[in-house]
């Protein structure tokens, strides 16, 4: 079934700082309030800068008119006009204007920015912006777009023969996902501070501090020296910010140049879910060959995802998408395709797993379908198709290792009891209708996901990530431009270092994450960070601790082989021979500084084809199965949430209980997908923009939880560690789909499933 057997986390007494959970280094500042966020800091002379937006969805802009009656003086006005450099976002494609100079293609459309250090009167003056726009048709609707942004195929096999075959069944299948929205605790905030060399400083809220620092470039016109971006501390991100603060920054930044002041950009939160990036709605259609007995033969898989008005990072989502669209299992014969493409709505963008939330919930609510009409159990169809050690994917790729689908599957279904949970509901469902048990009915659903690592095919090896480590005169700090936003990075890259180095957790610190003074080490999304960095730092740390053990060697007359460091001593032969504070600065005084970077390296034998869309599309995968069981009312169509057991394979948990967290926070947000959240478009504009209106799970919508770790080591990875933040984001709503089958016999296909589906399930005639 695997190549290594997975064992549950436990307890480990060792002295090891990786696989035990200390306090976050970062957790007493937040608790008590020292932490600052950039609404927390003030800048000498500060301005506060808004943004003057277009109020239809597609237009060609006539004119911008200032109200000549209104007094201006002490506010500063830019518009296109003003820009030095390239009226660009820098993304993937240069499709996106900073700000709009002739044509609107989404409501919400920066158009003007204003400035004043009054913010009344600042609230005053957007009253007196008149934009007279020429609408024209929009398109809102994806299945009615002819601009495609990215396309891509992939096939295994021939698929012909399979669908030909009478012996087979054929299963097809439509399935739907919307919007959304990241809803981070804290909106997109900038501030721009200008310097005397015509540059600019930002500080903010963000996490890919590299994508401003090249943007900016472009758009000002000013050179690597004359920029630095430092990221503040930061509330959650979700992908949300990771492209749209090269937006708010450009802004900030354009204020800031021509004011000759900081200027400083706090999104509210209805400007925030109005305009800024979400998830790409999908629509999704699975046609399939299987064998009676459920084994899978041949899928045809169809995905269109809607970019928005520009492209933004729309062909690394449709990629991630496609990539993963026939789920965690085995297709000898496979024909896929993904297309993006553009409608007359605000840009879409990352949202943790970009892409696989939406076609793993195809994938296995279709898996569901099969398992219905072929009147199979969908755990028995899941368990005779799922990947194991050897299986080639539909890109060529060979699995190696590290690979637990099943393993996943199985802690999951003994856990929560599916077998006797699900011929509960069985029995349940043959009851009178009018019976008062048979008004509630109960549920149980599995699913089971796969997510890449890092980034796609050669995309890792186009970054080439540099992260490391500079000796100080008591420890060592990390340098590196991933960014933590609220996952624990700063600790998981603390206790990589301390590990290597042999020192305790206590002697590491993080450097501030200013692009003039760490490396690049590529963005913080794509669960790259702990498994492509972290384990960039470790290197790093590995090669500083050879030339410290190299000095304690010459300085004290013994073999270079012979010396370790073990909690932060030095030693040979069992006999100690310095703390390690006192070599670091003995070293320093003597041999000046100390700096050893690396460089991320793709693993051997990780080759990649983007012209044919072919090899191994990521290093390696982590695995996860959840099962929810839930309750609907057949008289108010509503869902109750009862119980949720996930399981959970990356290799390595560095830090057990951070894991836990980034497991259990994402399964809610998954939750949120399922069942609660959903965008409402009116003309193409969004009518809930605010927290009251656009619902997201709190803590009496979450069902008590069993969180399973399971490890099955990667070999390349940091102590065998593999990517986890984007893993848990793609179970629980296929889970909840298969549940709500499971107790009213019906698959809805579209999220969220809401009691209004819930109903229009029911009673389809």
């Amino acid at each position: 079934m695997f190549d290594k057997p997975p064992t549950m986390k436990h307890a480990d007494n060792s002295k090891s700082t990786v696989g035990h959970s200390p306090p976050r280094k970062d957790g007493p500042d937040k608790v008590t309030g020292r932490a600052r966020y950039l609404d927390d800091l003030a800048f000498p002379g500060q301005l506060w800068g808004r943004t003057v937006r277009s109020q239809v969805p597609h237009g060609r802009i006539r004119s911008i008119e200032f109200d000549p009656r209104f007094d201006w003086s002490g506010i500063v006005r830019v518009t296109a006009a003003d820009i030095p450099g390239d009226n660009i976002v820098q993304l993937i494609e240069d499709d996106q204007p900073m700000l709009a100079h002739d044509m609107v293609k989404h409501r919400e459309e920066p158009i003007a920015l204003l400035a004043c250090a009054d913010r009344e009167r600042l609230e005053e003056a957007l009253l007196h912006v008149d934009v007279k726009i020429d609408p024209l048709p929009p398109v809102l609707d994806l299945l009615l777009s002819t601009h495609v942004f990215k396309s891509y195929r992939i096939e295994a096999g021939d698929i012909k023969p399979a669908f030909a075959d009478s012996s087979l069944r054929v299963v097809e299948g439509i399935y739907r996902v919307g919007h959304q929205e990241q809803m981070y605790i804290e909106p997109n905030a900038i501030c721009a501070v200008p310097r005397e060399d015509f540059g600019v400083t930002i500080y903010g809220s963000m996490q890919c501090p590299f994508y401003i620092h090249r943007g900016l470039q472009r758009l000002l016109k000013i050179n690597d020296s004359q920029i630095a971006v430092i990221q503040v501390v930061t509330g959650g991100g979700f992908g949300g910010k990771e492209d749209y603060p090269t937006v708010l920054a450009g802004h900030a930044a354009l204020l800031a140049r021509k004011a000759g002041k900081p200027v400083k950009m706090i999104y509210k939160r209805e400007e925030d879910v109005a305009a800024t990036t979400k998830r790409h709605p999908a629509v999704l259609r699975y046609r399939t060959a299987v064998k009676p007995d459920g084994e899978f033969v041949a899928c045809e898989i169809d995905v269109v995802m809607d970019g928005g008005a520009y492209v933004t990072l729309s062909p690394v989502v449709a990629s991630r998408g496609v990539l993963h669209a026939s789920g965690a299992y085995r297709w000898p014969h496979a024909r896929i395709d993904c297309r993006v493409v553009q409608t007359h709505t605000p840009p879409n963008g990352a949202f943790r797993g970009f892409g696989v939330p939406q076609t793993l919930f195809g994938c296995e609510a279709h898996v569901e379908k099969i398992a219905l009409e072929l009147g199979l159990d969908p755990l028995l169809v899941r368990r005779k198709n799922a990947l194991v050690v050897g299986d080639v994917m539909p890109t060529g790729q060979r699995l190696t290792e590290s690979v637990s689908a099943l393993p996943v599957l199985e802690a999951v279904a003994a856990r929560s009891g599916y077998a006797a949970k699900r011929e509960a509901a069985m029995e349940a469902a043959r009851l009178p209708a009018g019976s008062a048990r048979a008004r509630k009915r109960r549920g149980i659903g599995l699913s089971l996901a796969l997510h890449g690592a890092g980034f796609t095919g050669s995309g890792e090896a186009h970054l080439k990530s540099r992260a490391g480590l500079e000796l100080t005169a008591s420890g060592a700090r990390v340098l590196s431009a991933s960014t933590d936003i609220g996952q624990g990075t700063i600790t998981v890259f603390s206790q990589l270092a301390a590990e290597a180095l042999g020192v305790p957790l206590s002697m590491i610190e993080v450097a501030v994450n200013d692009t003039s003074r760490v490396p690049d080490s590529g963005p913080t999304v794509a669960s790259r960070t702990t498994m492509v960095v972290g384990g960039t730092i470790a290197r790093a740390a590995e090669a500083m601790a050879r030339v410290l053990q190299g000095y304690v060697a010459q300085t004290h007359a013994v073999p270079a082989g012979e010396v370790c460091c073990v909690g932060g001593i030095f030693a040979a032969r069992g006999r100690s021979l310095a703390p390690f504070e006192s070599i670091a600065r003995r070293y320093l005084d003597e041999r000046g500084p100390l700096v050893c970077i690396e460089q991320y390296e793709l693993p051997p034998g990780v080759q990649w084809d983007d012209a044919a869309y072919r090899g191994s599309a990521y290093p390696c995968y982590a695995w996860a199965a959840t099962a929810v069981e839930l309750e609907v009312d057949l008289d108010t169509y509503e869902i109750k949430l009862l119980d949720l057991v996930t399981a959970s394979e990356f290799g390595k948990a560095i830090h057990p209980v951070l894991a836990e967290g980034q497991i259990e926070g994402g399964t809610v947000q998954a939750l949120g997908y399922a069942l609660l959240e959903e965008h409402i478009y009116v003309d193409g504009r969004l009518l809930n923009t605010r927290m009251q209106n656009y619902i997201i799970p709190t803590a009496l919508d979450v069902p008590p939880m069993t969180t399973l770790i399971l490890e099955n080591p990667y070999s390349r990875g940091p102590h065998g560690a593999k990517g986890l933040g984007e893993l848990p984001m793609d179970g629980p709503a296929p889970a909840v789909a298969a549940a709500v089958l499971s107790a009213i016999g019906k698959l809805i296909p579209d999220l969220p499933i809401s009691p209004e589906r819930v109903m229009k399930a029911l009673h389809a005639a």
